[in-house]
C-alpha cells in the first residue's frame, strides 16, 4: 500500500461522484464537509484503524462523526456495491478477469463489537467472539463477493451464497457474465448437494473430499485466495470488526474491494 492510500486521485473520483447521492437542499445545520473529503477520511479509518472520533481535524476530512453518517447514507444508497461492480466491468473489459476457475475460502477475525455469534473454544471450554469473512475471487484473486458471518459459521453453508452473489459483470460484448467455468474449494466445502447444484449452474466443483487426498495441484491455483484474504486484511478496518451493524461493515468490505480492483485496473502487476 502507498504512504497515504486514503489520497482519492482525480480518476477514481469521477468514477465514484456520480453514484453519491445528492444531499438534500433543505437540509438544516451548517453546510456539509465536501463529499470527496469525507470520503478520504472513511478511508483514512479503513486504513488506519482508529475509532472514528480520533479522525485527526487537521487533515481537513471533518468530523468522525459526520463520515460515519456519510458512510451510513452512502451505504444504504448502494454507492460501494456499485462502485465494486463498474470496477469488475472495466477490468472485464480489458481482459483482467479470469472466469475459467473461482475460488472460495472464509477467514476468522476478531470482533469487538457486532453481532457474531460466540464460538466455542475447544482447548478451554469458554467462549470466544468473532466474524467471518467468506470470499469468492476469480483466478488472479480479483474479489468477486464477499459474506460476513458469525465465526462459528461452516464454510460449506456459505458455497452457494457466494456463487449465486456474484454480480452480473459486464465489460464485453454479449450478457453480462456471472458465473465462472469451475469452482475451487477445500475440504471444508465438501457436500454432494453443493455439487448437484454447481452443475445446475453449469459450473464445474472442484472441490476435495473428506477423507481423501487432496486433488492433485489444488493448491497451486487456489492460493490466490489466500492472497486476496491478505490483501483484504491490508486494510486494517476489516482485520478486527469494530462496527456494531453488519452493514456498516460490509460497506467497509465493499469499499476494499473496490480499492483492491483499482489497483489492478491502475497497476496492472499490483
Amino acid at each position: 500500500m502507498s504512504t497515504r492510500p486514503w489520497i482519492v486521485d482525480d480518476d477514481l473520483w469521477a468514477l465514484i461522484e456520480p453514484l453519491l447521492p445528492p444531499w438534500p437542499t433543505r437540509s438544516p445545520g451548517p453546510r456539509p464537509v465536501a463529499d470527496r473529503l469525507c470520503l478520504q477520511g472513511i478511508l483514512y479509518v479503513l486504513c488506519n484503524d482508529i475509532a472514528w472520533q480520533l479522525l485527526p481535524p487537521e487533515l481537513g476530512f471533518g468530523s468522525g462523526q459526520t463520515c460515519w453518517r456519510k458512510l451510513e447514507r452512502w451505504q444504504q444508497a448502494g454507492v460501494f456495491d456499485q462502485l465494486h461492480r463498474i470496477l469488475l466491468a472495466e477490468l472485464n473489459a480489458v481482459g483482467r478477469l479470469d472466469w475459467s476457475r473461482a475460488c472460495v475460502d472464509g477467514s476468522h477475525i476478531r470482533a469487538k463489537k457486532g453481532e457474531p455469534t460466540p464460538v466455542r473454544r475447544r482447548s478451554t471450554g469458554g467462549r470466544q467472539a468473532g466474524s467471518k469473512h467468506h470470499l469468492i475471487c476469480d483466478g488472479r484473486g480479483t474479489p468477486l463477493k464477499v459474506i460476513t458471518t458469525a465465526a462459528n459459521v461452516n464454510d460449506v453453508t456459505q458455497t452457494l451464497a457466494l456463487v449465486d452473489g456474484i454480480p452480473p459483470v459486464s465489460g464485453r460484448p454479449g450478457r453480462p457474465r456471472r458465473r465462472p467455468e469451475a469452482l475451487l474449494g477445500d475440504k471444508g466445502y465438501d457436500s454432494n448437494p453443493n455439487r448437484d447444484e454447481l452443475r445446475k449452474r453449469r459450473i464445474l466443483p472442484v472441490i476435495s473430499r473428506k477423507g481423501a487426498p487432496n486433488i492433485k495441484g489444488m493448491g497451486k491455483l487456489r492460493y490466490v485466495v489466500e492472497q486476496t484474504f491478505a490483501l483484504l486484511h491490508q486494510f486494517k478496518r476489516l482485520a478486527v470488526r469494530w462496527e456494531r451493524r453488519t452493514e456498516l461493515h460490509d460497506a467497509f468490505v465493499s469499499l476494499a474491494c473496490s480499492l483492491i480492483c483499482w489497483r489492478r485496473l491502475t497497476k496492472p502487476d499490483s
